[in-house]
């Protein structure tokens, strides 16, 4: 198949993969296992297997192949490993790649799952990890040392959406030799560009844009061929955390749809915030592609987007945002993102309570914000939905 095709062309034919029969839709391969002509052959294929030689569903799978060469052309990525959700792949690619005595440098601004796997587990066998201020630069270049392996962070943060700059941090990182690996899923596969600004390993939670429709969980880790199939896939295979084939065909489809539904997205997510900016019950809009946004230039550069999440501050604290949210008729309360349906979520009751207080002071994580990840549904609805909702503030 061409590689020369553009990115849309890509999402509904990339990678695919026709059995004998010449289906038009991709199949789903569900076996475990594979059979083998021979006892010679099986030999062979745990020795070496080819591009079509599979040997159990941990290891690859067709259908589960098909999702990765697609991810792969679509990133601009050498390889994928899918995974069975986006923290088996924050988690596989950063703990495959780290031993006892490794540093590592974080963004400090991450979702809460990605905190618990720096700060506890990461932290417990060994490795040494440093936070700091994503967005200065100044913190990156005081932080890595000699020794660092790897950095770490969300190239739009969650809930606050601080963005980070991959070319300069990735040029920072690579000064000293570290892998720089980019939770990307609020830059969305669509906008991203971070491969080609620098960053070494991308992850992405597929439950969020790429599956689209509040289906299923999956992940997916890319990288250099290298990266994956010596070092990601080793670690992934024996751990368990690859994704199931049924997964892999429900996220294909997914693909197929992904940029018309990511750009209609964002669209209303800036009329969101242009109409929502100076409201007064709110503290605040944050969206990085509205002007006001701190980053708003440095985003123009890396995505040319500002995505499809914004986020409100409620004047009135927590009760007062938990009237906005209950009296939403559109939007369901839920704590995922990047859904066909409008969520809005209250991240500190919910995606990241574990964090103390102070924790969440330092981040930004007010009493009143509300993260609002925005759907397909009308534009118009959806504003006039939120502003009836901040009447009760």
């Amino acid at each position: 198949m061409s590689n020369n095709w553009k990115k849309r062309t890509n999402l509904v034919h990339g990678g695919s993969r026709r059995s004998q029969y010449n289906e038009v839709s991709e199949a789903i391969f569900l076996t475990q296992g594979f059979v083998y002509d021979s006892a010679e052959q099986a030999e062979a294929r745990f020795l070496e297997s080819g591009p079509d030689e599979f040997i159990y569903a941990r290891y690859g799978n067709p259908t589960v192949a098909m999702f990765e060469e697609r991810m792969a052309l679509l990133e601009g990525a050498e390889d994928a490993f899918a995974t069975a959700s986006g923290m088996a792949a924050v988690n596989g690619a950063l703990v495959s790649m780290l031993k006892a005595g490794d540093h590592v440098v974080s963004a400090r601004a991450l979702f809460g799952s990605c905190l618990y796997i720096l700060e506890d587990i990461l932290v417990r066998y060994g490795v040494e990890v440093t936070l700091v201020d994503g967005t200065d630069l100044a913190q990156w270049k005081a932080a890595v040392r000699p020794d660092t392996k790897a950095v770490f962070f969300e190239s739009v943060s969650n809930p606050t959406l601080e963005v980070i700059d991959i070319a300069a941090v990735s040029d920072i990182a690579h000064q000293v030799g570290a892998t720089v690996v980019v939770d990307n899923v609020f830059s969305t596969p669509v906008f991203s560009r971070a491969i080609k600004l620098g960053a070494d390993v991308v992850v992405y939670s597929a439950t969020k844009h790429i599956d689209g429709q509040g289906r299923t969980l999956g992940g997916v880790i890319l990288g250099t061929k290298e990266f994956i199939r010596k070092t990601v896939e080793p670690y992934m295979k024996h751990t368990g955390g690859s994704m199931s084939p049924f997964t892999a065909w429900v996220m294909l489809k997914g693909l197929e749809t992904i940029d018309l539904r990511v750009r209609a997205q964002a669209a209303s997510a800036l009329a969101l915030a242009e109409a929502l900016q100076g409201h007064p019950a709110l503290e605040r809009v944050i969206y990085p592609g509205h002007p006001e946004h701190a980053q708003y230039r440095l985003v123009q550069s890396q995505t040319g987007s500002g995505g499809t999440v914004i986020s409100l501050d409620i004047k009135g604290g927590q009760d007062a945002a938990f009237r906005v949210l209950n009296a939403l008729e559109i939007a369901v309360i839920s704590n995922n993102l990047g859904d066909a349906k409008s969520i809005a979520t209250h991240p500190a009751t919910t995606t990241h309570q574990r964090l103390s207080d102070e924790q969440r002071d330092a981040l930004g994580i007010t009493p009143g914000l509300i993260r609002f990840s925005v759907g397909i549904e009308d534009t118009e609805d959806l504003i006039s939905d939120i502003l009836q909702a901040l009447k009760s503030a």
